[in-house]
Order: C-alpha cells, then sequence, then structure tokens
C-alpha cells in the first residue's frame, strides 16, 4: 500500500490525478518532470494529434486468377475494418486493455488507479494501467518513427514520455470517434509470432480470420497482446503455458464485467488452447514459383512507374500492402517445371531454364529452371539451390547469360525476306570462309576478321548449294554468314533490336561478323519475348509480369501491354512458314507437339551451351542448357544429365525435348491454330542454281545408293564424322504416321532426317554468364586446339 500511501500524500486529484497515477505505474520513474504551475496549461493546451504513418502491409503476388503464390512485408499486417473484427475479438481487447474505454476521454482516473491497486497487490501486471488510446499513441510514434533515436524516445520509460503520451491521447480523442480509435488500436498494435494486427494475428495463431474468431481464440489474442514476445506460441511449450495464463485471465475479466456469463467463461477456459500456427513465409525463397517471384520483385525495385527512388520504391514494396496481379499462369508454370525436372537434376552442375511468353501482349505466362532458389547449406556454390534468376537478365536477378547460338539466324531470315529475298533463293556456298571483307557496324566501321575461320558441321563438309529454308533447316554455319554479309550486318543487328534483343548483362549487342551465329549472351525471357514477335505477326511486346496493381485504398491501376509492329505482318508470315520447316525437315525431325510450330536450335561452340526456341500462335517459349559453373570451363561433352549420359548436348538433344513436352502440356486447353498463309506473290518464286540436284542426290544417298544403305549413319558415327550422340536417336520415317503422311507416287523420295550436326557451334568464345573466371591463369579465348582439334581449324577470336 505504500504507493497508494504515496498517492495521497500528493493530493492528486481530477486529472492531474490520472496523469501521475498512470505516471507512478510506469516500470521506471525519473527525470523530466513538470512544476505544479504549468499543470494547467499542459493539459489545455494540447498539441496536434500525432503524424500517423501508413501502416505496413503485406504485399501479394496472384497469379492470373487470383491465387496468391508469394508475399513481401516489412511487418506481417493486414489492415481490416472493425466491423470485418468479430464483436467478441472487441469485447476481450477493451476489457483486459481499457474497460471503460467507452467512458472516459482519453484519461481513466478511476480505470488507472484500479490498475494500480490490482497490479500492486498481484506483484505483477494484471490490469493495463494506460488507457486504450494513450497505448495506441505510443504505437503510432514507435511506427512512425523514422530513426531508432526516436524509437528509443517513444519508448523511453520516464515521466516526461508519459506526459507527451497522455496529451497526445487527448488530441487524438478531439480527433477520431471511439470506434475508430479501437480500429486504429486493433491493426496496429503487436500479437506475438511476427503478427501485426488482428487479421494477421488471427491467420498467424489460429489460421483463420479476425472475422471468425471464436471466444476463446478472441481471448487468446487479447491476452497475448500484453506480452506477445514472451507469451509467442512459436516458441515452445513454456510460452504456450503462459498464454493459457493470459487467455484465462482475460475470460476471468470479460465475465467479472459480465461481458461473458460465468458459464461461458468456464467452458472456455476448459477448452486447449488449439493454435494452429499458419506458415507465413515472406520473400521469393519461400514462394511456389521463385523466379517468377524473383522477376517481379526485381520489377519493382528498379522501374521508375513505381517510385523514383529506389529507397521509395523498396519502401513501397515491403509496407505498401499492394496486391499485385501478374500474368503467371499455373498450368504452364507447372508444364515448365515438370518438363525440366523430368530432364535434368538440381543436383546437376548442368542447369536447364526455360521461360514462357504470350505473343501480342509479351505477358510472362512461366518461369521455370531445374535448381531451386535459395542458397545452398553452408553457403556452397554449387549445390541444388541457386541465388541466380537462371531465366532472366541481371537487371532481374539472373546472370550474364548464355550465347543465343543459332537462334540468332532467325533475324538474318527476318531481315532477307524484309529486303525481297523469297523462297527458293540462295547460293552456292564453300566449305569454309574467312570473314576478311563486307562486315561493317552500325556505327559504320569495319568489323572484318581476316584471322577468323569459319567451318561446316564442326569443320566437316565441302559446301554446296543453300536456299534460305535448307539453309535454315539444316543451319548451316557458312550460309548465314554469306546471307549476313549480303543484307548487312547493321540491318541484322537492326532487326534484332527491334525483337527485342538485349544482352543478359545489359551492355549492348557485340556487332561482330558472327552475329548471326548468336555470339551474344541471352536469357530465355528475352529470347522467348523475340520468337513471340513472330508468332505475333511481327507485333513486339516487352516481357510483361505485373499486369494489375490494387492499393492499400482499394484503387486498382492496369498495366497495359507495351507492343510496337517492329515488322511487316508479311515478312513474319514468312519467317513462320520457314521455321515451321524445322520441326518436319530440319534439327528437331521427328519431335512434334502436335500441332502447328515453328522454332530454331542453337548449338555452341565446343558445346558450351544449347538452346531452343520456339512458338505457336498461342505461345512461345525459349529453353537454355549450360553449366553453372562455367560454360567454356565446362562443356556439355560426355556429360550426365539428369541421369542419361550425353555424348554431346544440341538444342535437338535436350532443350528441343524439354520445349515439346512443356508446350504440348502448357497448350493442353487451347485449340489448335495455324500460322498465317505466306504471300506467295511476294515471298514465292525464288531459285538457287543446282539446289534441286543436290537435294536429289542426297535423298538416293540416305535412302539405300549409299554403300551404307540405312546404316550410314551409324558408320559415320564409328568413323567419327558426325557429331552427334546416338543416345537419343532420331525417329525414322516409318515412326512417322502422322509427321510424315505415306504417299504412294511421291515426286522425291522423303527429305531424310537431319542429324544435329547441322545445328552448328557458334565459332566465338565469351566470359562464362554465371562464374567470371580467372583470366590470369588462361587466354581470353580459345581455340580448336583446346578442344583436341587442329589449331589450324580454329574459329577465330572474340
Amino acid at each position: 500500500m505504500t504507493v497508494l500511501r504515496s498517492v495521497g500524500a500528493l493530493g492528486l486529484a481530477g486529472a492531474l490525478g490520472g496523469v501521475l497515477a498512470a505516471a507512478l505505474a510506469a516500470p521506471v520513474v525519473g527525470g523530466g518532470g513538470i512544476a505544479a504551475k504549468d499543470v494547467a496549461n499542459t493539459f489545455v493546451d494540447l498539441p496536434p494529434a500525432p503524424r500517423e504513418e501508413p501502416l505496413a502491409q503485406v504485399t501479394r503476388l496472384l497469379d492470373k486468377d487470383g491465387r496468391q503464390f508469394a508475399q513481401f512485408y516489412e511487418a506481417n499486417r493486414t489492415a481490416v475494418r472493425l466491423g470485418a473484427v468479430a464483436p467478441v475479438m472487441r469485447k476481450a481487447i477493451v476489457a483486459i486493455e481499457d474497460a471503460r474505454f467507452y467512458e472516459h476521454g482519453g484519461l481513466d482516473v478511476r480505470g488507472t488507479l484500479r490498475a494500480l491497486l490490482t497490479n500492486t497487490q498481484a506483484g505483477g501486471i494484471r490490469q493495463g494501467g494506460s488507457s486504450l488510446t494513450q497505448q495506441l499513441v505510443k504505437n503510432i510514434l514507435v511506427e512512425s518513427a523514422r530513426s531508432d533515436a526516436e524509437r528509443d524516445k517513444a519508448r523511453a520509460p520516464n515521466l516526461a514520455r508519459k506526459i507527451t503520451e497522455l496529451r497526445l491521447a487527448l488530441a487524438l480523442e478531439k480527433k477520431y470517434r471511439k470506434d475508430e480509435i479501437l480500429e486504429r488500436y486493433l491493426n496496429i498494435a503487436y500479437f506475438g509470432a511476427g503478427a501485426h494486427g488482428v487479421e494477421a494475428a488471427a491467420r498467424r495463431f489460429f489460421s483463420t480470420s479476425a472475422a471468425r474468431l471464436s471466444l476463446p481464440q478472441a481471448a487468446t489474442l487479447a491476452g497475448a497482446l500484453r506480452m506477445p514476445y514472451s507469451t509467442d506460441p512459436s516458441l515452445g511449450n513454456t510460452h504456450r503455458a503462459r498464454l493459457k495464463m493470459r487467455r484465462d485471465l482475460v475470460l476471468d475479466r470479460m465475465a467479472g464485467l459480465k461481458w461473458i456469463t460465468p458459464q461461458e467463461a468456464g467452458a472456455a477456459k476448459a477448452t486447449p488452447l488449439n493454435i494452429r500456427l499458419r506458415p507465413e513465409p515472406g520473400g521469393c525463397e519461400q514462394s511456389d514459383y521463385p523466379f517468377y517471384c524473383l522477376y517481379v520483385q526485381r520489377e519493382l525495385l528498379s522501374n521508375p512507374v513505381f517510385g523514383n527512388t529506389a529507397r521509395e520504391r523498396q519502401a513501397r514494396m515491403a509496407r505498401g500492402g499492394l496486391v499485385i496481379r501478374t500474368s503467371l499462369d499455373p498450368i504452364a508454370q507447372r508444364a515448365a517445371e515438370q518438363a525440366i525436372r523430368q530432364h535434368v537434376s538440381p543436383e546437376d552442375t548442368e542447369v536447364a531454364a526455360e521461360a514462357m511468353v504470350e505473343p501480342r501482349t509479351g505477358r510472362i505466362r512461366a518461369m521455370a529452371a531445374s535448381k531451386r532458389f535459395g542458397r545452398n547449406a553452408g553457403n556452397r556454390k554449387n549445390g541444388p539451390k541457386t541465388t541466380f534468376n537462371l531465366v532472366a537478365d541481371i537487371a532481374h536477378g539472373g546472370g550474364q547469360g548464355f550465347q543465343a547460338g543459332s537462334t540468332f539466324k532467325v533475324f538474318t531470315l527476318a531481315t532477307a525476306l524484309q529486303q525481297g529475298w523469297r523462297f527458293g533463293d540462295g547460293f552456292q556456298t564453300p566449305g569454309s570462309m574467312t570473314p576478311s571483307q563486307g562486315y561493317r557496324n552500325c556505327a559504320g566501321r569495319s568489323v572484318n576478321d581476316p584471322n577468323a575461320r569459319v567451318l561446316n558441321a564442326s569443320g566437316e563438309g565441302s559446301g554446296g548449294p543453300h536456299s534460305i529454308e535448307t539453309g535454315t533447316w539444316k543451319s548451316v554455319n557458312i550460309f548465314y554468314m554469306m546471307l549476313e554479309r549480303k543484307v548487312g550486318l547493321c540491318s541484322v543487328v537492326r532487326t534484332a533490336q527491334a525483337l527485342g534483343a538485349v544482352r543478359a548483362d545489359g551492355a549492348p549487342l557485340r556487332e561482330v561478323p558472327t552475329f548471326t551465329l548468336g555470339i551474344n549472351e541471352m536469357d530465355p525471357v528475352t529470347v522467348a519475348a523475340s520468337f513471340a514477335a513472330l508468332a505475333g505477326r511481327g507485333l513486339y511486346c516487352r516481357p510483361l509480369a505485373i499486369v494489375e496493381i490494387t492499393g492499400r485504398d482499394g484503387r486498382r491501376t492496369h498495366v497495359p501491354p507495351s507492343c510496337d509492329q517492329v515488322i511487316e505482318r508479311p515478312v513474319a508470315d514468312a519467317v513462320n512458314h520457314v521455321l515451321s520447316g524445322v520441326f518436319d525437315k530440319g534439327t528437331m525431325q521427328g519431335q512434334s507437339i502436335g500441332r502447328p510450330a515453328a522454332g530454331k536450335t542453337g548449338t555452341n561452340n565446343g558445346y558450351t551451351s544449347a538452346w531452343f526456341a520456339g512458338y505457336t500462335p498461342d505461345l512461345a517459349a525459349a529453353v537454355s542448357v549450360g553449366d553453372i559453373r562455367g560454360s567454356y570451363r565446362f562443356p556439355l561433352q560426355g556429360v550426365q544429365i539428369g541421369g542419361q549420359y550425353y555424348g554431346s548436348v544440341q538444342g535437338a538433344s535436350l532443350p528441343g525435348p524439354i520445349w515439346v513436352q512443356s508446350m504440348q502440356a502448357a497448350l493442353e486447353r487451347t485449340e489448335p491454330r495455324g500460322f498465317s498463309a505466306p504471300d506467295m506473290s511476294r515471298f514465292g518464286g525464288g531459285h538457287t542454281p543446282g539446289l534441286e540436284e543436290a537435294l536429289a542426290e542426297e535423298a538416293r544417298r540416305n535412302q539405300g545408293d549409299h554403300p551404307f544403305g540405312r546404316h550410314r549413319r551409324l558408320f559415320e558415327w564409328l568413323l567419327g564424322q558426325v557429331g552427334p550422340s546416338l543416345e537419343q536417336p532420331r525417329r525414322g520415317r516409318d515412326e512417322r504416321s502422322v509427321d510424315w503422311p505415306p504417299s504412294r507416287e511421291p515426286a522425291l523420295p522423303p527429305r531424310p532426317a537431319l542429324p544435329d550436326r547441322f545445328d552448328r557451334p557458334n565459332p566465338y568464345v565469351r566470359p562464362d554468364p554465371f562464374v567470371r573466371p580467372d583470366r590470369s591463369a588462361e587466354r581470353p579465348w580459345r581455340g580448336r586446339a583446346e578442344y583436341g582439334l587442329p589449331e589450324r581449324r580454329r574459329y577465330g577470336r572474340p
């Protein structure tokens, strides 16, 4: 009773009595006292209500169907209206924290003295000494603090802070109605287990909502509020025992106030806590689709549309309470993940990545990779996880990418058709060539390389006539080097740029003679978007992951596609016509998705990486494969990937099957559609001297005139004349009942399947896309001698 005698000795009365009594109830009293003559002015001349910053809330990412797959938060909080909180929860909070809340004006003298007496007798805190409005003020000051010093000041256990808090509480009572104060308190308070606000607490503790809380659950949350750390149920049984004691205390208090009956209190106290902790993952590592999540996160942090500064964008993402609807299609996403998982293991150092993009909108439908996102145990560099977004560029969390290889030939093809080339047009090609003249970059400078030598099929072959079709289907390097020179290197570069080709590392495209052979490092999202423009008849749309943003105020902002018609529709139709032949006459022969499709394989020098990019009128996708440790130090030769051995990996041997499997599943519910037919009056009628004779001779050779007959390919492989391994043999003519319908009287024998060797490797070597090598101990480029081939045959230098 010492404290009460001290209060009485001071002769306190009215509001001043409540002030000093509440101050004495603080944990520590000292410093910053006020003179008696200033008391009246202190509580008459009130300051404005405290400045309220928007509460930090959870930002949620939704797929295109509205299902959440990730969230970001600085504080796990979802603000709700008071009407969305169960009435029993409101009663429980008021009962234990401030039973006279609806009767006093911010300073509850009677309640404060009662709490002081109860706590003194109990030897601990059993009732709050501050009004609920005072507690709200304290929370507001802590929440809006802009520095640690301000935060510490808002929590300081001294009389000066208490007096300031009381004055602000009076000001707040003048500004808001009681229900508004209670609503703000329920949303700002911390309940423990990382839950800020009553809605997050209901979800975290009981996997329910604030509107559906029962009496025992409401009493539990109200009890946790006073001691959120020592009653945190996620910390073990001891903390749960304390939480149960606090719950029962709240129930007794509610019964004492006659807000519930003693029978209701007894029944509630007899029930166990029934805690059902719901995980509240934050960030991309715990997302269902981490690579897509990371792409969206980096887009929010880097795009000025979402804030003028990086700090502003970070705060908006972490505190903004946004609901971000994305273009992610869960069906396509699962299709990509399953296809990759069946071919590549997370434990492999070789990695596969795939992006799917919708033509005519640029919406990214899927982003998948063979490794899981996150850090490996012990922060090891190699393991089943990675912190690189293998599907995207550096700006979106990715690495430096892989050289795109022969997928870049489509830009030269489009340029040639734009300039008036026709189907069947072509020329005689030699067995090798040196890009010593005729190549100028877009700055007008000569970029010839007289020291480089480009060969067909890894140094094999004597050349011959090729048209734009056969040169594409067989992916003939020398044909495309010569075609690039004829149409102009800069023209090809401009076409690539118009179709969205940008390097994964953000540097300018390298404008060199082998540009058409894919010397530049790319990422699957960028490549898929470029090919989607062809599917969209020349309409290029920038990759788009965010479709709509809903603010905390409920206002929705739609993010429309950003598209431009970059090549003529007839030209795109002609490109699609040629690239469709890759599946039935070219490097992907024998692999079909059962509907019209077009695409291009890509295999790089020394088998350092491999690609396949293709599309239908409804969806485009690009798949890359390379070694995450450094593709040029660890080429894809003699490797075991996903439990299967590969003598070498080409675009059609691993990326191709992943693409086929994923696209079949992704488009399962989409009605097949064909491409627009090309304008034959504009593109038909071309001619390549000697081509028909060469094709007829090749057909006769492969159909039986050759001494080895049907087994010619096997003998060539045994003699070391064919590049691809035999672990995935091509399906023969008899196996293609759908793709190769029989004909009784063919004008010419059916075109034979083309082995992967026609997918020409890239002649240049670039730095590792994900791991920068120590170049102090090696040359800046590798010649053919370093791959066991004669130095005189090296392709050239970077």
